[in-house]
């Protein structure tokens, strides 16, 4: 055996036992996923309905509520029918599921806890305002909400390892759904007060509404922790949060404050360290932004633990959502993107989708490490629209310069005063001046450093080509003198990058490349740049040379 044979293989099999220990390798990656709206499994024929049409949509994952109320209406009497044709459907549709547990809270409230828990707050007591008004919240400081909800989630996880022992078909477990508090920051009834006096923690923290939401963090993510235990002990699976946003300039208690938003992740970890992952639900626009808040890399104070990795198991789902989902893998190597209620959404929306997710398998039949964070090969989201239309990326001496389609002067689009879809794709470097795009509504061009430094930005007409009429214009009222100075102080220096070709492809299940058209001439403006137009989903094959 060679010495370097005998280095890729002790190489590898350290790689491969450091990314067995991760819970999260376990999971099929990239989940390619689909929220049911909320009330899309609360009948075994909805579930017969629903599933097959989700496989169609080119679906791997579907992410299924699992009902307190209809799982144990009469407390202490469980039925899991649903539970068990959601599993048994997917298992014919080669689907994977991932179950939401919508437990004592949904979207803040506690309207999916079954009916002998809501009308007994009693026993089950309520969050309350400072005015001390009972919100249709379960208070998390009540041991007997704890208990209840603890004793129903613990059987959900037990009947699905007697059902799925081996996790081939539930790979996942949401704990509750976008917890937080609504209309105050945080719960001021009898046992909130006597747990907040208790922390001491407006000593610590002060009193104001932010200190208040960052309570409420903490108190909700020890009462999680439970849960997460628990499940733990049961079937181990990994497990997450999800959280909606703290968007559009609204403060505490007009979102639901205190869930695992980004600027909490802190007390998250800290109050429930058995939850793999903080996860936002995307509905708002910045789904750029959005992104990189949740997408926590590795940092030195971790210890050698990716702080947070990216899944984002709801986002609107629109004509948007296809070239959303290649930004998030290709940007931040996301472990999967899932577009809600696309159970209900319209074909022109689910289309794109589709086709993205088409791709996208293809990308990870051909190197399933594209898609790990482990992964040796350089990939880059691409996401663009009317407002932000650029990115520059410098990779190691090529420089790319992507844009979105329609900043092309041809397509009638783009000024016809509609506003733009967006444009998206995944960037792989394969090699030295060898490389992938995967998308729709791009355009990219490679220079080097120096050609991109002494580029001359033009105004291109309709034709690609320089306005008419443009540069005599210009000569004619510049002075002679003037000319010779321009020409030489502009005259080019260093080596410049053309295309040697650009392939269309598709690949194989093996993993096999395979030539579809060869782009050139008009595609891709006579070598100047590669494109993939607007409503084209399209895996390209470039390869540039120097001279």
């Amino acid at each position: 055996m060679s010495k370097i044979l005998s280095i890729f293989i002790v190489t590898l099999i350290t790689a491969l036992s450091s990314w067995a220990a991760d819970r999260l390798s376990s999971l099929p990656c990239p989940i390619l996923g689909g929220e049911l709206s909320n009330s899309a499994a609360t009948s075994v024929e909805d579930i017969d309905e629903v599933m097959p049409r989700m496989r169609a949509l080119g679906l791997n994952t579907v992410l299924v509520p699992a009902y307190w109320e209809l799982m144990e209406p009469v407390e202490g009497k469980f039925d899991f029918t649903l539970i068990d044709r959601t599993i048994d459907v997917a298992r014919r549709e080669q689907l994977h599921v991932v179950f939401l547990w919508f437990g004592v809270w949904k979207n803040s409230m506690s309207c999916y806890a079954p009916a002998w828990f809501k009308q007994d707050t009693k026993r089950f007591p309520r969050a309350m305002t400072a005015e001390g008004k009972q919100m249709e919240i379960a208070s998390c400081f009540s041991d007997n909400v704890l208990q209840a909800d603890l004793k129903a989630f613990s059987a959900l996880m037990r009947h699905i390892r007697e059902k799925d022992p081996q996790r081939e078909v539930v790979i996942m477990m949401q704990i509750e759904n976008e917890i937080g508090m609504l209309e105050s920051a945080r719960d001021h009834s009898p046992l909130a007060e006597r747990a907040y006096k208790k922390e001491q923690w407006a000593k610590r923290y002060g009193t104001d509404e932010y200190a208040d939401e960052k309570f409420m963090a903490l108190s909700y993510a020890r009462y999680v922790e439970h849960l997460a235990k628990a499940a733990r002990s049961i079937h181990d699976m990994p497990l997450y949060v999800n959280a909606a946003m703290n968007s559009r300039g609204r403060r505490p208690g007009e979102y639901p404050s205190a869930g695992p938003l980004a600027h909490l992740i802190d007390f998250w970890h800290e109050g429930a360290p058995s939850i793999d992952l903080l996860a936002p639900d995307i509905y708002d626009t910045g789904f750029k932004s959005w992104c990189a808040q949740y997408a926590m890399p590795l940092r030195p104070q971790d210890g050698g633990k990716i702080k947070n990795r990216l899944f984002i198991p709801e986002s609107r789902c629109c004509e948007n959502s296809g070239v959303r989902a290649f930004y998030a893998f290709g940007e931040h190597q996301a472990l999967g993107f899932s577009p809600f209620a696309i159970d209900q959404a319209s074909e022109k929306e689910t289309e794109s989708v589709t086709k993205a997710y088409t791709l996208i398998k293809q990308l990870a039949a051909a190197n399933f490490s594209l898609f790990t964070i482990h992964s040796s090969l350089k990939t880059w989201g691409l996401l663009f629209d009317q407002d932000d239309r650029e990115r520059v990326i410098n990779d190691n001496g090529v420089v790319m310069t992507c844009r979105h389609y329609f900043t092309l002067p041809w397509d009638p689009r783009a000024t016809d005063g509609s506003t733009w879809s967006e444009g998206g794709a995944m960037l792989v470097r394969l090699g030295k001046f060898d490389y992938l795009l995967a998308g729709s509504g791009v355009v990219v061009d490679f220079k080097t450093p120096t050609e991109k430094q002494q580029e001359q930005q033009k105004t291109l007409g309709e034709d690609g080509f320089a306005e008419a009429g443009a540069n005599s214009q210009k000569q004619f009222a510049t002075p002679h003198s003037a000319l010779q100075r321009t020409a030489k102080s502009q005259k080019f220096n260093g080596k410049r990058l053309g295309l040697l070709f650009v392939d269309e492809v598709s690949i194989s299940n093996d993993g096999t490349m395979q030539y579809l058209r060869r782009h050139n001439g008009d595609q891709t403006h006579q070598g100047r740049h590669a494109r993939i137009g607007v409503g084209e989903w399209k895996i390209l094959h470039i390869k540039l040379y120097e001279y």
